[in-house]
């Protein structure tokens, strides 16, 4: 799915025509607000959710759920726009010649995924280190590597393995490390229901794979140095 910039216009604008119009409106009503979204998918997806709502007692013609297809549509077309995105070049894109061989650790990275069994969110932190070999990546691409990843319909485990693979293909560092700590909703709001449970998946290679590392990894990651 390519995502574009739509907007239902009759008149034949342009692009630029129309986001102009939108942003002299977001302007008058004073925010600004502009949704990502392909159109022919968000048609098919709101048809789709209309008839969800049909079938599962409400009415869809209902005030309130009038236009809950077409947000719906909307949201999840951003919930699994990972699908859309390439981890390998978002690294390649930022990566710099630098002989540094010690840790680089970025810790607490929200993590927002739907679990591919219910569909349902899980959410919580991921912590990420790698050990350059001759090479380093901007901060702010790691992070984005784990949305790559995370929005997509996914599971924990799988989600885990792929950052660190991807991390580890493109860099060829010394050593990856991943663990993410995550709380279900398809174990707190429905099935077992157990509100307070958290979930943790690790995944290491190279100089990680050494307890020594691994727990200075542990360690620093569980500090509060900030």
């Amino acid at each position: 799915m390519k995502t574009t910039i739509s907007k239902k216009n009759g008149n034949g604008s342009s692009k630029e025509e129309i986001l102009l119009d939108m942003a002299r409106q977001n302007e008058m009503d004073g925010y600004e607000k502009m949704d990502l979204y392909n159109q022919g998918t968000l048609d098919k997806l709101a048809f789709h959710y209309k008839e969800i709502i049909k079938l599962i007692g409400e009415n869809p013609n209902r005030e309130g759920i009038l236009k809950t297809p077409e947000r719906v549509g909307k949201a999840m077309q951003f919930l699994t726009h990972g699908y859309d995105l390439n981890p390998e070049e978002i690294l390649k894109s930022a990566m710099f010649k630098e002989d540094y061989k010690q840790m680089v650790i970025v810790k607490d990275i929200e993590v927002y995924s739907l679990c591919e069994h219910h569909m349902l969110p899980f959410f919580g932190k991921a912590h990420i280190a790698y050990i350059p070999n001759g090479y380093i990546v901007g901060l702010s691409k790691i992070p984005r590597v784990v949305d790559a990843f995370a929005r997509r319909l996914q599971i924990q485990e799988r989600l885990t393995t792929e950052i660190k693979e991807s991390i580890q293909n493109t860099l060829n560092p010394l050593g990856v490390a991943v663990v993410i700590e995550a709380q279900h909703m398809c174990m707190s709001m429905r099935g077992i229901q157990k509100q307070n449970s958290v979930s943790t998946t690790s995944d290491f290679t190279g100089a990680f794979l050494s307890e020594k590392t691994r727990a200075e990894f542990i360690h620093l990651i569980g500090s509060n140095l900030h």
